[in-house]
């Protein structure tokens, strides 16, 4: 099993990561942000708008993958979280994903949270709904025709929650 290092993303990492998170969100298949995104719009969006901003690496330094973590909502709802992920194409397939989600899960916890949500998971992106179902997140709700996949037209898009501590419904 590979070993991935997590360490919060400085701007260097995200100059590396830009052009994986420009392509992704070009390709309008799994996340609704503006195609059109500045550099530095999307350097606030992922590095200082949340909480916090991962990338993980492997044994040799090279970039494998970025995610954030932050509360879902302000006041009364910022007990829970929300996640976002990306993997570089050469990472594609190498279980980042599961490791980017599960070590999101244990900050998470650390920091408080007590559950994580997903807002917006698009249906048709298949690999990603089974593998947060396998890692213990439940489809709470489906908003249908929500996302504009730029292949598929309007498809649906999952609301996804998991539970990260006892203490979520006390």
């Amino acid at each position: 099993m590979q070993s991935h290092a997590f360490t919060p993303m400085t701007s260097e990492d995200f100059s590396e990561f830009w052009p994986t998170f420009q392509a992704i969100v070009a390709a309008q298949e799994t996340y609704a942000i503006d195609p059109n995104i500045t550099y530095e719009n999307a350097f606030t969006l992922w590095c200082q708008t949340p909480l916090y901003s991962i990338a993980v690496k492997d044994e040799e330094n090279q970039l494998l993958g970025a995610y954030y973590l932050k509360a879902n909502a302000a006041g009364p709802g910022k007990h829970i979280c929300n996640c976002g992920y990306m993997v570089t194409p050469q990472a594609r397939g190498k279980g980042v994903a599961k490791a980017m989600c599960e070590h999101s899960q244990a900050l998470a916890a650390e920091a408080g949270f007590e559950a994580m949500q997903f807002n917006a998971v698009v249906a048709s992106n298949q690999v990603a709904v089974k593998l947060w179902q396998r890692l213990g997140f439940h489809i709470v709700g489906t908003v249908p025709n929500a996302y504009r996949h730029a292949t598929l037209g309007l498809v649906d898009t999952h609301v996804m929650y998991k539970m990260l501590s006892a203490s979520a419904y006390a």
